[in-house]
């Protein structure tokens, strides 16, 4: 191989494959090396050097550097300390180093040796692919991919991606989509995994973040930031839901987003497989954006339970199966773009739900405050439901309930006070170590506080605790948490003992 194939090697592979003309090159030098060592008739270790900008290259033979005291295995390829240092006084010397002296290159190459040369560089090029195509698209996964379809089988579509092969799993397909080889497809770019056979590109066209990646392609005030999508929620292949609000009070983010008779959202349709797309504008009040993204179901009124984090949504019972939709479909999209539990009932249902809540709000009322049934229905028609609001509201509001005077609104304060400081001292009880576990052999006090915070209270308890178990709930370290558990498991050997003399 002459200097000026080798240039022209570098360079076309280079270009063909969009790789760095430096890693061709380590990739030739790597060649050149096996061609050369097949070449002897030794089991020798070949380095090659290529310049760069001329194409000469030089090989060098080596040995790595092995200790005085060890026995050489192979001396074609090692060789000790001691005597490096005599055979290449000029040399550094250092264990698990090398030494080497030049060889004399090798112009021509026989058929095995060509052919050995042509795989190593096949393999590296290939390698070097690899690590191109993982490094171009690894900082890439979320982002929306056009591509080709290439070939359809029964798993998986092959997506041609930019040159490189993607996956779109049937899983990922829209539902009742047909795919062809050459349609052009826009997905999300869900994972990149780097694997021995190459990095395998996993695609997903059912992801809400696809609507909204074509949104902001299709709609250029989405893309500038003018408009902005704060959610998406789809029923892929049917219908799905966007919340959008203007930065500009000059422009309608949902007009802006249908666009002149509906062409822009028409064409993100078109994209997903005609998927029906509702707009709905973004309302800072959670009840308020509700009842938009319910449309076109009219609601009576919400009532909100910010603790469960749901809604109770109230619609006239003509209105009911258009707010839960085909399947639930309406509901459930709404409730993924809200973020909120939605429970759709009739004003009848919603009257019985609140009967309910009242008729056990009063009675635990009734246990809690040890009142009467007539009391406790009082307070809860008025609105106070436990003993926190009872106990702390101010005392004119509990004064100006009718039939409610100074002396029955004091007694009413001081049980509900009670009754809450009984239920802390119960819940400081139960976050409390027991005297075994504070006392057993290498505990502290501050261990025993955390196991117990952890809802380890007892040495019985930590006995049937898993050490790893242990270590994951309170952050230990395994030495200790072990010790710790095989000392609380101490009683069980000791009587399993005391049974086995017994016997």
């Amino acid at each position: 191989m002459t200097k000026d194939d080798v240039l022209m090697m570098a360079d076309v592979l280079s270009k063909e494959k969009d790789i760095d003309r430096g890693i061709v090159f380590e990739a030739i030098e790597a060649a050149l090396a096996t061609a050369t060592r097949k070449r002897n008739r030794e089991d020798i270790e070949v380095r090659v050097e290529i310049d760069r900008k001329t194409g000469d290259y030089k090989a060098f033979r080596q040995w790595e550097i092995m200790e005085d005291d060890v026995a050489v295995e192979s001396p074609a390829r090692q060789t000790t300390l001691a005597a490096a240092e005599i055979t290449h006084p000029d040399a550094s010397h250092e264990v698990g180093g090398v030494v080497e002296e030049p060889l004399e290159t090798v112009a021509t190459f026989g058929r095995i040796e060509a052919q050995a040369a042509k795989q190593v560089i096949s393999q590296k090029v290939r390698e070097a692919e690899r690590a191109r195509v993982y490094e171009d698209f690894k900082d890439r996964v979320g982002q929306m991919v056009q591509g080709v379809v290439k070939r359809v089988g029964n798993r998986e579509a092959i997506i041609d991606l930019e040159g490189v092969e993607a996956s779109l799993p049937r899983s990922n397909w829209i539902d009742r989509e047909v795919l062809r080889s050459g349609d052009r497809v826009k997905s999300i770019l869900a994972e990149v995994r780097s694997e021995p056979r190459g990095p395998q590109l996993i695609l997903d066209r059912r992801c809400p973040e696809l609507v909204i990646k074509l949104f902001q392609l299709e709609v250029p005030e989405v893309g500038q930031g003018v408009i902005e999508i704060l959610g998406a929620a789809r029923d892929p292949g049917s219908r799905a839901k966007i919340a959008v609000r203007s930065h500009d009070s000059r422009i309608d983010p949902v007009g802006a987003c249908v666009g002149i008779r509906g062409a822009r959202v028409q064409s993100v349709s078109n994209e997903i497989n005609l998927e029906r797309i509702d707009i709905i504008t973004w309302a800072e009040n959670p009840a308020e954006f509700v009842i938009k993204a319910l449309q076109p179901a009219e609601v009576e009124s919400i009532i909100v339970d910010e603790e469960s984090r749901s809604m109770d949504v109230v619609v006239d019972e003509n209105q009911q199966s258009l707010a839960i939709g085909r399947g639930g479909q309406n509901v459930r999209l709404a409730s993924e773009l809200s973020g909120w539990e939605l429970n759709i009932m009739t004003d009848e249902a919603a009257a019985e739900k609140a009967e309910r809540e009242a008729q056990l709000a009063v009675e635990r009322l009734m246990t809690q405050l040890n009142i009467d049934a007539e009391v406790a229905g009082v307070l809860v028609e008025e609105g106070f439901v436990t003993p926190e609001e009872v106990a702390y509201v101010p005392v004119q509001e509990l004064l100006d309930v009718e039939g409610f005077d100074q002396d029955l609104v004091e007694q009413l304060r001081v049980r509900a006070k009670d009754f809450l400081d009984i239920r802390e001292i119960a819940e400081l009880e139960k976050s409390r170590p027991q005297a075994d576990l504070v006392a057993m052999d290498g505990m502290d006090d501050d261990t025993a506080a955390l196991f117990a915070s952890k809802g380890i209270r007892s040495m019985e308890e930590l006995a049937e605790c898993a050490t790893d178990e242990l270590v994951e709930l309170t952050g230990i370290d395994f030495e200790r948490a072990s010790a710790l558990i095989m000392t609380a498991r101490a009683p069980w050997f000791e009587a399993s003992a005391t049974e086995a003399v017994s016997a």
